[in-house]
């Protein structure tokens, strides 16, 4: 990927939030913080999706949030076509939330139970001054809500909420995003509180939607399989931190870190005739608030040497394209495509 194609360049980015300090913490002067985003580094091209997948907790969300300056970073470089997007203000602030919105990911809490369809998705044109016509505004919010397959468009307008189904009331929420012509979309669980019966045709959607105007996407998941149909590369994120990153089907078929390996042997396989092996991690979540020393995985992998819990691995490039933070990638784990332990 060339520089002029790069549309994000993220470095070291970071966001801590700081807990109110209890009586004896107060009286020790010692600030706790929650490490929500720690040191997260990617890049996403034109008109690509790079979905981000991990355990509730991990720092999705955050990071998406992050991007769209809905959340304030602690550290770190967010670039969007060379712009630091963290140093904008003012005008040329509202210039860069034009270029970028997010579909949210329960359309039951996303969509204000007191607004039609015509107030929802017209909202972002009356903030950002599109056009002051109502018939001007009304046209442009039929044409996004065909574009995200509510026809005819003239049926819904004037709807609330509660009469829709969760499919119809995600495709408005879509429509409310593509509206003002955005170049880039954080697109959080958009498909994970709608029945299975219509996850499929919103993902289809969203995929339609790429393709018609080269739009990029940040697509949040805890869904392997989902985020594997949806993306060209796949981040997987541990405890705030991004643990591989590679192309899709290098993720799903090569991976090279134990915590993507225990991701992908717990999804289920609908075939009972199928084996494979399964990656034995145990323990629980450790905490984001204090941090294990060296590796962030170590005190639930089964592969932990000494040098895991005293040095912290960097994500390193183990193959072509195919990035790992273990000091062991590769060398441990379980060959998810046949079953059988490599290491």
């Amino acid at each position: 990927m060339s520089a002029d194609e790069g549309v994000w360049d993220v470095h070291g980015l970071q966001k801590l939030f700081a807990l109110k300090a209890g009586f004896f913490a107060s009286l020790m002067k010692r600030e706790e913080y929650i490490h929500a985003v720690n040191e997260v580094s990617f890049r996403i091209g034109r008109g690509e999706i790079l979905g981000l997948v991990g355990e509730s907790g991990c720092g999705k969300t955050t990071t998406g949030r992050l991007l769209l300056r809905l959340e304030e970073p602690t550290g770190g470089q967010m670039r969007f076509h060379d712009a630091d997007v963290a140093a904008l203000k003012g005008d040329a602030l509202t210039a860069f939330r034009k270029k970028v919105q997010m579909i949210f990911q329960d359309p039951y809490e996303s969509l204000n139970p007191r607004f039609t369809v015509m107030d929802t998705v017209a909202e972002p044109l009356i903030v950002h001054g599109v056009t002051e016509s109502l018939e001007e505004r009304e046209s442009l919010v039929c044409h996004a809500l065909e574009r995200a397959e509510l026809e005819p468009a003239v049926e819904f307008l004037y709807r609330y909420p509660h009469e829709l189904s969760g499919g119809q009331r995600q495709r408005v929420a879509i429509a409310r995003g593509i509206v003002l012509g955005p170049e880039f979309i954080v697109a959080d669980e958009p498909v994970s509180m709608l029945d299975v019966s219509i996850r499929a045709g919103v993902m289809n959607l969203l995929l339609r939607l790429r393709e018609e105007s080269n739009l990029t996407m940040l697509f949040i998941s805890h869904d392997v399989a989902v985020t594997r149909y949806m993306s060209d590369r796949i981040a997987v994120m541990y405890l705030g931190r991004i643990v591989e990153l590679a192309g899709s089907e290098d993720v799903v078929m090569r991976p090279l870190h134990p915590y993507t390996q225990a991701l992908l042997t717990s999804v289920p396989i609908p075939d009972p005739k199928f084996k494979r092996g399964r990656a034995k991690i145990s323990g629980e979540l450790p905490s984001p608030i204090d941090l294990p020393p060296g590796c962030a995985f170590h005190p639930r992998c089964p592969y932990a040497k000494p040098v895991c819990r005293e040095k912290k691995p960097e994500l390193r490039e183990v193959a072509a394209g195919h990035f790992a933070e273990c000091h062991f990638a590769g060398e441990v784990g379980l060959d998810t495509s046949a079953g059988v332990r490599a290491g």
